[in-house]
């Protein structure tokens, strides 16, 4: 399976996962089955909010699923609609999280839990220019938990 975890640098499995899937620094995609890793430099990491479409820098990488903080609603429609799911890490780097996405620990990212919009908050900043809060456990502010484990058994 390949994988896409937005960077905020370009240190392969070392990497650390950036908060936001627009304007993360890089992609770093891994193989899980070949333990290959790739990291593709996010062109698009600067923009003005509601603008950005990193899935069109993922397109021809046969990317089977993302790994993200945090991730606006329109952009996991489009990746719902593309087949992909989004589930959030549970470690600081790549390397941290992918023992557990292996093992379908994970919890998927609905669309009740993407990021709303930027701006209600300061915690982490996304690159936009506007502060955008998330909760203790990635969650994107509001109060709002992740539901841990819901992507338990879905045959990562």
């Amino acid at each position: 399976m390949r994988i896409c975890i937005p960077t905020r640098d370009d240190g392969g499995a070392a990497a650390v996962i950036h908060d936001h899937f627009g304007s993360a620094p890089f992609f770093t995609v891994v193989d899980t089955d070949g333990g290959d890793v790739t990291v593709l430099p996010n062109s698009n990491a600067h923009h003005a909010h509601g603008t950005c479409h990193p899935l069109a820098q993922l397109a021809g990488k046969d990317i089977q699923a993302i790994v993200v903080r945090g991730i606006g609603r329109r952009a996991l429609e489009s990746l719902h609609a593309s087949g992909l799911k989004a589930y959030r890490p549970d470690g600081a780097t790549v390397a941290d999280t992918l023992p557990a996405l292996l093992k379908g620990e994970l919890a998927e990212i609905d669309v009740v839990h993407a990021c709303g919009g930027h701006g209600h908050g300061s915690r982490h900043g996304h690159g936009h220019g506007h502060g955008h809060d998330h909760d203790h456990d990635g969650s994107c502010g509001h109060g709002r938990r992740s539901r841990r484990g819901a992507g338990r058994g879905r045959g990562l």
